[in-house]
């Protein structure tokens, strides 16, 4: 049996209700994980819904394929980044898909596994690679990127306010080695906070930057639109602001028939909308599942149905 941690999924039920699973229906989990939301939506799809798995990160795969063994013949599991969303569903029969789901971020085994360098609390290299076949690395940012850079990756993907003084310190101290280092370093500068650890926001950023997070979520929005059937639903679980804006902002932008400007008197973009917004707020985990996972505290689930 493997032993490494499990990650606990949130919003269990209410990512279910959102994406509408049925039996029958075919679903694709762009961030399978370790299996948890898709073991659930292959449950609620039984006898003959079909899913298809996608993750960047190897031994998540091998994970979940061991862990979700009993659905052999209604599941495929698939390496890749899901910016190649659409190549993906359609190389693998599941494009006019029913639902589509993304859970970003990383994931609590990924934290827990020391050695992939994303935790500030445990000694590890200064990785952060969801791929482990990625050429960047944290330690390619911190150690050869100038000070002006790493200041604004910290902004940008960290919103750090003590961006400045941090990237001055990274460069004062550096090499860095590992990432107990790094967290010891930029604690000194940003002081002790009382429900964060003092390297959060850092660490994120550098996790964003290494991952190209943001990027890869706008590029894979429209992908998840167009390989879903017509009623099909996306739904989305986010941890943090920026991500948190890059699916508002999309869902927004989709479920208008004008984007121009305002200043625009009469529309030249031609846009229709292609999306009707089912949360009109995002769906947040309820007192009781905080309780049990207080790791899902910043969770915010937002879904749409595609017109």
């Amino acid at each position: 049996m493997d032993a490494r941690p499990v990650h606990i999924p949130v919003l269990v039920s209410e990512v279910l209700d959102g994406l509408d699973v049925r039996p029958g229906g075919k679903y694709i989990d762009c961030t399978l994980g370790t299996g948890g939301h898709a073991r659930t939506i292959l449950e609620k799809s039984d006898p003959d819904g079909r899913l298809l798995g996608i993750d960047v990160d190897a031994s998540a795969i091998e994970v979940a394929k061991n862990r979700l063994a009993q659905f052999a013949g209604r599941i495929q599991l698939v390496r890749d980044n899901f910016r190649q969303l659409d190549k993906t569903a359609s190389e693998h029969g599941f494009l006019a898909a029913d639902g589509v789901l993304f859970d970003l971020g990383v994931s609590w085994p990924q934290l827990q596994e020391g050695h992939r360098g994303f935790s500030f609390r445990q000694e590890g290299p200064l990785d952060m690679r969801m791929d482990l076949d990625g050429e960047i690395t944290a330690s390619h940012l911190v150690n050869q990127l100038g000070g002006a850079e790493l200041a604004r990756i910290l902004t940008e993907y960290g919103e750090e306010p003590k961006s400045r003084a941090i990237a001055r310190a990274i460069v004062r101290n550096r090499p860095f080695r590992t990432t107990l280092e790094l967290a010891d370093v930029v604690a000194r500068i940003v002081g002790r906070r009382r429900r964060r650890h003092p390297a959060t926001k850092t660490f994120q950023a550098l996790r964003i930057a290494v991952n190209e997070e943001l990027s890869a979520l706008s590029e894979a929005l429209p992908q998840a639109l167009a390989v879903l059937a017509s009623g099909g639903r996306v739904a989305v679980i986010t941890f943090h602001s920026l991500e948190d804006r890059v699916v508002k902002t999309f869902m927004a932008r989709e479920s208008r028939d004008c984007v121009c400007p305002p200043e625009i008197p009469v529309c030249m973009c031609h846009h229709r909308r292609t999306l009707r917004i089912l949360t009109k707020k995002p769906i947040r985990p309820s007192i009781e599942e905080i309780k049990e996972n207080p790791r899902c505290r910043s969770a915010k689930l937002r879904v749409a149905t595609r017109l």
